[in-house]
């Protein structure tokens, strides 16, 4: 039997004869990696089954991760692991945290999502089991990668196949399953410091993992390990690619007409007076618009205010580019302890306890804040020698509205401290020739949200803008700075609590012989509480914070709820070469219902070289607490046109009628669970020793989506959802309507493609070669209920884009204490996101290469170097409007440009 093969597809049956074949072409779907080898047959469980196997047997499409490969790529997160799976797309990363759609409840988060069908349909396990979901309200129900302790991970399993039936309601894009180290002995110390080729995001790490004691010998094993990591931030001044984008003059739409020195923002009566005057503020021709700025002469105030024409300034005002000094990659520390024991209480009965505890604190900076004040006109010197100076005090037409960003103020800085916690314990071991498991498991998740620069008291500098102590125009006066200094609010805004408490239990066994091996059962549940608080300080429930949107004094919540599932699961290995699998979960949510999630497989293997098998099943995702009961929230859409404005003049351009529209979110108590549906057909290959394919096509559709309308679509289709956009007197959009309601299908499909070929000897060395990519199919989105379908395959839509093909392609090397590897992660072309008033343009295609070395000095040592994004790739440009960075899309690019680091690795056992 091949050794590095054996962790793979562990839930198969093959015959003996077979399985090596087998498992070395079934591991082709494993990303970019091979299971660590293993000489015993022990029974274990492998995600994906409930059922004790032999470790070389399995079944349903389970990709491996294993420890030494995590290293060999230089991956320190779980983040940046789930980042290689080619079966992901528009996962939530750091880099596009700061500007998820203008909403702050979730930065911080980092969340799986598996197929782009949604982070909350993607379930993340750590160690089979449950943890709490990240506290804070909003859209992405998750676990936060950032709570997995990466220095303890052995192997990550990622089973791409919709698991409802087994793991419950959040499973149908697929479970990902961080396994940690078990029965470890020794000491393992890792360090590791890395920069990049331009300054600015810089990481360190270090940890230290220690394990004693043989459960067989000794009759304990406890083992632990402390990780600590730093990345210091990475501004966008720091990136000659930003500047290479021509920004201001490719996307002056999307920029922000709050500059400095300060836009005027006319009313009609206004501008007719100062055209009357024959006003002219860019030294060329009569104020046409409702924005001026008396600096657009002068080419207003670079290199952040600029006089662009097109902008969204206009050709009387200037517009901000926020591109020139924005935060495009946050810093952070975050630091984690994990520890296990098992200690073996006789009889083949084992009792085992976990202890997980992580903090990740990051530190978010943006741009200055920015304020519409009201001033007289007397205030403005510009106005001085206008009709609109001489009217009387009372008039309204005094009362100017001045958008200016307030520089002087500082940059926007808030700090995002997580705490995750995670206890369990229970007993495991064979009991009337049950293998049984039974546990409790506590998970908390707690979110911080401080303010410390930049944010204001709202009031106090209104009235400082109305009674001219501060200018929007030039530099204030002393007493106008310390009025900022005095403005500033500092210390929590927000804070959000979420636990998890469960007891669940699984036992499984033989029932009798069939002719490829017994029949064998499983029967589990569990029951589980959960809950989540939120509540917010004062001054922000009072709307005293400027740069803060407000949910009102009501906002705080509390709420809770009780779920309960159980399930039975069955293999039957009808002949040597067919195997049976059916799979059945009853669960019921307190409040939305129950339902029942049945699952059928079937594995085939005509002769030694090939290996069929196939899955169908149905599932189903109850909504979140925030889904249900998430108070009104108030946000900001990203710059969008509003096709009203459009028609309104035909002289209106896309600049006049861009804007980031105010959104109001709303919950609904009365949500339902979304349905699914999902089969899976697939073959192995593996024609001769050391050369494997794997194919397999998956088809996932769900109904009842639980979703809001997204603002392009919303102002896409006013015909049908104009009464979601309410408008003020003159006709411009006061804010939108974003309520969540189960509307609408989905539907998802594609192939999971592996190659590898391994163990190729030449008397240079020995060579391997893994490819695994997700070319897919089909995917495609209902707005609401019978309305057609929206595809976001190779389009970007609303929020994010799924491409069309995604790869990762590893080439390794070995030769004698010497190995490196090359390898690549590729994702396709794709449409650009759709823009009133603009032509349709292509993202170009995103390949980044990366080159690691080692060299093993000796058995306890072994130093290793390499380069990330060894051709120092930039992300490809976009119009995307969805994040608050302009350019390209954070989601799925990497702004640090050419990486380097060191790392060492001492063991001593």
């Amino acid at each position: 039997m091949k050794p590095a093969l054996r962790p793979y597809l562990a839930a198969s049956s093959l015959p003996p004869q077979m399985r090596s074949t087998a498992l070395a072409a079934a591991l082709m779907l494993a990303l970019p990696a091979w299971a660590q080898s293993t000489d015993t047959l022990n029974r274990v469980e492998i995600t994906g089954s409930a059922i004790k196997r032999l470790e070389s047997e399995g079944a349903l499409p389970v990709q491996v991760i294993s420890r030494e490969d995590i290293t060999k790529q230089g991956l320190t997160t779980a983040a940046e692991i789930v980042a290689r799976l080619s079966a992901s797309a528009s996962n939530l990363t750091d880099g596009g945290s700061i500007g998820y759609g203008g909403f702050r409840d979730q930065m911080g988060m980092n969340g799986a999502n598996l197929r782009g069908i949604g982070v909350s349909s993607t379930l993340v396990l750590l160690n089979g089991r449950r943890m709490a979901n990240f506290a804070s309200p909003g859209d992405a129900s998750g676990v936060d990668l950032n709570s997995i302790p990466a220095a303890a991970i052995q192997r990550v399993e990622v089973l791409l196949d919709g698991a409802s039936a087994l793991y419950g309601s959040d499973a149908i894009g697929g479970v990902i399953n961080f396994i940690t180290r078990k029965d470890y002995r020794g000491v393992e110390l890792n360090a590791s410091a890395g920069g990049t080729s331009e300054g600015g995001g810089a990481k360190r790490t270090a940890s230290v993992a220690g394990g004693a004691g043989d459960v067989s010998r000794d009759g304990f094993n406890v083992f632990g390990v402390i990780d600590l990591q730093r990345t210091s931030s990475l501004n966008a001044n720091q990136r000659k690619f930003i500047d290479e984008l021509k920004i201001p003059e490719r996307l002056p739409d999307l920029l922000s007409s709050a500059s400095f020195p300060g836009n005027i923002r006319l009313s009609s009566s206004q501008r007719r007076t100062l055209v009357a005057d024959g006003f002219s503020t860019n030294g060329k021709s009569v104020i046409s618009s409702r924005t001026i700025n008396p600096a657009a002469a002068k080419g207003c105030n670079g290199p952040s205010s600029l006089y662009l024409p097109d902008g969204i300034g206009g050709v009387d005002g200037c517009t901000y580019d926020y591109m020139r000094d924005i935060e495009l990659y946050p810093e952070s520390d975050k630091a984690s302890l994990f520890g296990r024991g098992v200690f073996d209480l006789g009889s083949g009965h084992q009792f085992f306890a976990e202890a997980s505890l992580s903090r990740s604190k990051t530190l978010y900076t943006g741009t200055p804040n920015r304020v519409d004040a009201d001033m007289d006109v007397s205030k403005v010197p510009a106005l001085a020698g206008t009709s609109l100076a001489k009217l009387a005090a009372d008039d309204e037409d005094r009362i100017m509205t001045v958008r200016t960003r307030l520089s002087e103020a500082g940059l926007r800085t808030s700090e995002l401290v997580s705490t995750n916690q995670r206890y369990v314990a229970g007993v495991n071991g064979t009991l009337a020739k049950w293998d049984y498991e039974v546990a409790f498991n506590h998970s908390s998740s707690t979110v911080s949200d401080r303010d410390h620069q930049g944010y204001l008291n709202e009031p106090m500098i209104r009235d400082g803008f109305a009674a001219g102590t501060l200018n929007p125009f030039g530099p204030s006066s002393a007493a106008g700075l310390a009025l900022y200094e005095a403005a500033q609010i500092r210390g929590e805004v927000r804070r959000a609590e979420g636990s998890m408490d469960s007891l669940d239990f699984k036992a499984s066994r033989a029932l009798g012989a069939l002719a490829g091996g017994d029949l064998a059962l499983a029967l589990g549940g569990e029951f589980r509480r959960e809950k989540q608080n939120y509540r917010q300080s004062d001054a922000l429930a009072q709307d005293l914070i400027l740069g803060e949107t407000s949910q009102g004094p009501d906002a705080d919540f509390g709420h809770s709820r009780k779920v309960a599932g159980v399930f039975a699961e069955l293999s039957a290995p009808v002949t040597k070469e067919l195997e049976l699998q059916a799979a059945l979960r009853y669960e019921r949510y307190q409040v939305t219902g129950s339902a029942t999630s049945p699952k059928l497989g079937l594995k085939y293997v005509p002769s030694k070289e090939l290996l069929l098998r196939a899955s169908v099943g149905a599932g189903f995702r109850a909504p979140s607490l925030s889904d249900l009961y998430r108070p009104v929230t108030q946000g900001t859409a990203a710059t969008l046109v509003d096709p009203v404005c459009m028609a309104a003049d035909p002289g209106n351009t896309v600049t006049d009628c861009s804007d980031t529209w105010a959104t109001f979110q709303f919950s609904n108590p009365k949500l339902k669970p979304e349905r699914s549906r999902q089969f899976s057909l697939g073959a192995v290959l593996e024609p001769q020793r050391g050369m494997n394919f794997s194919l397999d096509y998956w088809n996932i559709q769900k109904r009842e989506l639980i979703s809001t309308l997204g603002v392009d679509s919303i102002l896409a289709h006013l015909d049908k959802y104009g009464s979601l956009v309410h408008r003020d007197e003159d006709g411009v959009i006061d804010h939108i309507d974003l309520v969540k309601e189960n509307r609408g299908r989905q539907k998802i499909s594609g192939l999971d493609l592996g190659v590898a070929l391994s163990g190729l000897k030449s008397s240079i060395g020995t060579f391997g070669l893994r490819l695994n990519g997700t070319w897919t199919l089909e995917s495609k989105q209902q707005t609401g209920n019978g309305d057609p379908y929206i595809s976001n395959l190779g389009h970007f839509i609303n929020d994010g884009v799924v491409q069309r093909w995604r790869h990762t392609l590893a080439a390794d090397w070995e030769q004698g204490p010497w190995s490196a590897t090359l390898s690549n992660s590729y994702l396709s072309a794709y449409t650009d996101q759709t823009v009133i008033g603009k032509v349709d343009r292509q993202v170009g295609a995103y390949s980044l290469w990366d080159l690691t070395g080692a060299w093993k000095f000796n058995a306890a040592l072994t130093l290793r170097a390499g380069v990330k994004n060894l051709f120092d790739s930039a992300p490809p440009f976009s119009q995307q409007a969805w994040f608050f960075l302009s350019g390209y899309d954070p989601s799925y690019t990497d702004t640090r440009g050419r990486f380097f680091y060191l790392s060492a690795q001492y063991q001593f056992r």
